[in-house]
């Protein structure tokens, strides 16, 4: 494996919504969505877009990478909710960013930040990149039903980011895709064709939430063994596990089914709900700024989503 990370950022809506916000609008209450997610408020767009916020996580990361951005020779975005069908959230950014290169997005649901990790150790193998920022940002709020319970109780707005170069911190890389998109989708809608059967705008998210929950848990604890397996590692010597922020009980099931303390699992779905693609680099970025990660530093990022999809990466910082 060829990278590491030098610099990483975060951005984050102004709009808090709480629980009890939520209550107001739909059948639900503070304690119920604690209990079946963990989720105490969520940031929501309002004058803010996915174009926005990735500038600002990339511009951040950028700088304490202690790069110019004229520097950065490769842009990749993780999302599933950008501003427009095309351009590509990427370019929105390099616009914003006033810098030119290759540039282009990865759309992998909630798994997007570990695949274009993925991508990016390709490249930088390959010798076609030197630095490469890597931005996740979601606008989810845009496809939510928030008439729905079910759904407008989970998801959040956000962006993170990180730029990475040549190094050997990244041990172990995989990802996982399969067929069954009636398990969570955001129908796309036909728009006004008089040549569809049955014209429709955009819809929202569906979830079949016991199917989604299953599948996580099961690739949770399945793709961490295999890695530590991989590498001839004990769950004991990994300092923590950055996990997708989706659901609170997911992950103290990982940690159950690995015997691994609860310090070693960072949280803050319940503060920003599940930020989509965005969920493991807002956490890296905050872990940093508390000063839990530092120089042989070992950790496990792993997330599921959509698709279904599922990537994990293992790394042991520089």
């Amino acid at each position: 494996m060829s990278l590491k990370i030098i610099g990483t950022g975060k951005a984050l809506p102004e709009r808090t919504v709480t629980n009890d916000e939520l209550a107001g609008m739909v059948d639900t209450n503070d304690e119920w969505i604690i209990s079946k997610t963990g989720i105490k408020e969520r940031r929501v767009c309002t004058w803010e877009t996915a174009a926005s916020l990735a500038e600002q996580a990339g511009r951040r990361a950028v700088e304490r990478a202690g790069l110019a951005l004229s520097e950065i020779d490769m842009l990749i975005c993780a999302t599933v909710s950008g501003d427009y069908v095309t351009p590509s959230l990427a370019c929105c950014v390099l616009e914003r960013l006033g810098v030119s290169c290759p540039a282009f997005d990865i759309s992998a649901a909630c798994p997007g930040f570990v695949y274009a990790l993925d991508a990016a150790d390709a490249y930088i193998t390959s010798g076609k990149a030197k630095n490469i920022l890597i931005v996740a940002a979601e606008r989810m709020s845009r496809n939510l039903d928030w008439n729905d319970r079910a759904t407008c109780i989970l998801m959040g707005d956000g962006a993170g980011a990180c730029v990475v170069t040549a190094g050997n911190a990244l041990k172990y890389s995989r990802l996982w895709a399969a067929g069954e998109a009636g398990m969570l989708y955001v129908d796309s809608g036909t728009g006004n064709s008089p040549f569809a059967d049955a014209p429709s705008p955009r819809g929202y998210i569906h979830m079949q939430g016991q199917q989604v929950f299953k599948f996580a848990v099961r690739a949770v604890e399945s793709e961490i063994r295999l890695a530590l397996e991989k590498l001839n590692m004990n769950a004991e010597a990994v300092d923590y596990f950055v996990l997708h922020q989706a659901n609170k009980r997911i992950i103290d099931s990982a940690r159950l089914k690995l015997k691994q303390p609860e310090a070693k699992f960072p949280v803050n779905i319940d503060r920003y709900g599940n930020l989509s693609a965005a969920s493991i680099p807002v956490l890296l970025d905050e872990m940093l700024a508390e000063g839990k990660i530092a120089p042989g530093t070992a950790l496990v990022l792993m997330a599921f989503g959509g698709g279904p999809t599922a990537g994990i990466s293992v790394l042991v910082w520089e």
